[in-house]
């Protein structure tokens, strides 16, 4: 089903994050960030791998010590997405992990210390190419701020970024993107709200400590829903206390439900009733997992009986309406009859067919067995 809204997008400077673009006119990011003990190579990169084959487009990793910062060097040449390092206090770390790679520095340039540490990290950055991200976070605000708002709010986080940005613009610096993080919905939005209207560079959009897997996705979908249909973020991270993974699909079905990135099986399917005619959460659940690995955009309708069912499936590449038997739809037409034996397995082989047909750039063969819907499903 065609949306008849379009979101328009701030119009933000655009920067590069390694052979990603942030900004301008490139698709929104997706971005996670590592949970490994950044020293343990092996199984810091066994996750950003996992992370890429879901589909993210940036990972960040910690580098909280000179040790990590090594460990990091070895990390990033086994790894090709780009990676962003998060660094606190320590301006050597810094000065470090650019020779060693990174491709963005994450820092707070106010809590690197004295000037000339700050003009150090800045001079590297703009020797390696690389951008800076200033990340915000309303559990670490400056001691000043916190005294003279007297708790986090959305103009102490403002005031903090612009506190940071003016530091990177006396040095003449303006390849960066910003954060401005809560786990307050609300004031997350209102900074982000209000931040926008009074810089042009990126923003990187997150509801930190967000939660648990669901009531995280809950409020990563709520607060980044709101501020993305208002045409506001270029990048976003979805924090869940969860499988760094499930940060990178939640994320993505975020972008996908408001039509602004489309990577994958877009899965259409009814919640179920005594209606339906095949058991649709078991199919769907088993569909979901099996399609993982499925980067290519492809609408896909499983829905349980013929109430809905023909109005869903002739809107999806495939689609599937319970009867008696169940209806197979291809390109919105009704195709064949399935029955319930091994309803998952030709699910999968039509879909993955579909892909393949279409990155081969063929036609759909015609086909002598079409059916009409109401010659084989039984009324309701």
């Amino acid at each position: 089903m065609k949306s008849q809204v379009q979101i328009i997008r701030r119009r933000s400077r655009q920067i590069r994050v390694g052979a990603v673009a942030v900004g301008g006119d490139a698709p929104i990011a997706v971005q996670s960030m590592t949970n490994t003990p950044t020293e343990d190579v092996a199984a810091t990169v066994a996750q950003i791998q996992a992370l890429q084959r879901a589909g993210a487009d940036i990972v960040r990793v910690s580098v909280p010590s000179l040790e990590a910062a090594e460990a990091f060097g070895q990390i990033r040449r086994q790894v090709e997405i780009p990676l962003v390092t998060d660094i606190h206090f320590d301006y050597k770390i810094a000065l470090r992990v650019a020779e060693l790679g990174a491709d963005c520095l994450r820092i707070n340039p106010g809590n690197i210390g004295r000037e000339d540490r700050v003009r150090a990290v800045v001079d590297s950055a703009r020797d390696h190419g690389i951008p800076i991200r200033i990340g915000v976070n309303a559990g670490s605000l400056e001691k000043e701020l916190q005294r003279k708002y007297g708790e986090p709010t959305a103009q102490a986080l403002v005031e903090s970024a612009l506190r940071h940005i003016d530091i990177l613009d006396r040095l003449d610096f303006h390849e960066f993107k910003v954060s401005l993080k809560a786990s307050e919905v609300f004031m997350t939005v209102a900074a982000y709200r209000q931040l926008a209207s009074q810089i042009e560079q990126p923003l990187h959009l997150g509801i930190t400590e967000a939660g648990a897997l669901r009531s995280g996705t809950v409020k990563s979908s709520i607060g980044l829903g709101m501020l993305l249909a208002e045409g506001i973020g270029d990048t976003i991270r979805i924090s869940l206390a969860a499988d760094p993974v499930e940060e990178v699909k939640v994320g993505f079905d975020i972008l996908k439900s408001l039509h602004l990135r489309s990577k994958g099986v877009n899965l259409v399917a009814c919640p179920s009733c005594s209606r339906q005619r095949f058991d649709v959460i078991s199919t769907v659940n088993a569909l979901e997992a099996r399609l993982e690995d499925i980067v290519e955009p492809i609408d896909v309708a499983v829905i349980g009986c013929v109430v809905n069912g023909p109005g869903e499936a002739r809107e999806a590449q495939v689609g599937l309406t319970g009867g008696e038997p169940n209806l197979l739809y291809i390109d919105g037409k009704p195709e064949r009859k399935l029955e319930q034996d091994g309803l998952v397995d030709e699910l999968e082989r039509v879909i993955r067919e579909q892909i393949r047909r279409r990155q081969a750039g063929g036609e759909r063969p015609a086909t002598e067995h079409r059916v009409a819907i109401e010659d084989i499903v039984s009324p309701v």
